[in-house]
């Protein structure tokens, strides 16, 4: 399992059999949104090493989709395609903002669920999830402002993640412990797709937004000075 959506650095390994929870194996989260690159591939060694698993034994790749920014994302996602291509296994793609609200559940409390995370640029990466982990609404980004006044249309009741922590004096929500994609959560999302063994996804990434860099126009004339 591997996500590089938020500044967490999460790679895992997860077993997945029917009828049984998912059991974490071993898991690696760094947070440092500014060594996706240099940290993810060190940490997907480490955990089959702990764990004890040759690569080969996989039998699958989750990755998250984001959303997230440009380049922090398309690390784990570029990691993860490499990884299931070499190893000829399936890969799966889901929601980050759906894995970090996986574990929180019942403790939101009877309303809705804001997961926010940070998307830079003074603006969150948000969805909104019933009682049961169902996303109702979103993905999305606004800035902190904006989404704080649709909370009440939403039905937001409590919040979680690193986002809405940063912002938690502007949202002003019951704030949960639950800041970063949680590993078993990744798992849980793509279970039914493991276990049947389904065709791999193609791991398309929720930028949400047009990225900063652009490609240059055309030169414009330019006009000799006079003498």
């Amino acid at each position: 399992m591997l996500d590089t959506a938020t500044p967490a650095v999460v790679a895992a390994l997860v077993e997945l059999t029917a009828g049984a929870a998912p059991v974490l194996r071993a898991a690696r989260v760094t947070v440092d949104a500014r060594r996706h690159g240099e940290l993810l591939a060190p940490s997907v060694s480490a955990v089959l090493a702990e764990a004890g698993c040759r690569p080969g034994a996989l039998a699958a790749v989750v990755a998250g989709l984001g959303p997230g920014p440009f380049t922090g994302l398309r690390v784990g996602l570029a990691t993860a395609a490499a990884l299931a291509d070499a190893l000829g296994v399936p890969a799966y793609g889901v929601c980050s903002l759906d894995a970090v609200a996986a574990p929180v559940g019942p403790a939101a409390g009877p309303g809705r669920l804001l997961v926010a995370t940070d998307a830079r640029r003074r603006e969150v990466y948000w969805a909104v999830y019933d009682r049961a982990g169902g996303r109702v609404a979103g993905p999305d980004v606004h800035r902190p402002t904006d989404l704080a006044a649709r909370l009440a249309e939403l039905g937001a009741t409590a919040m979680c993640g690193a986002g809405a922590r940063l912002y938690a004096d502007v949202l002003r929500l019951p704030l949960l412990d639950a800041d970063h994609p949680d590993p078993a959560g990744l798992a849980a999302l793509a279970r039914d797709r493991v276990l049947a063994a389904a065709p791999g996804d193609p791991l398309t990434p929720l930028y949400l937004r047009r990225p900063d860099a652009s490609v240059p126009g055309r030169p414009k004339p330019v006009t000799a000075a006079a003498p």
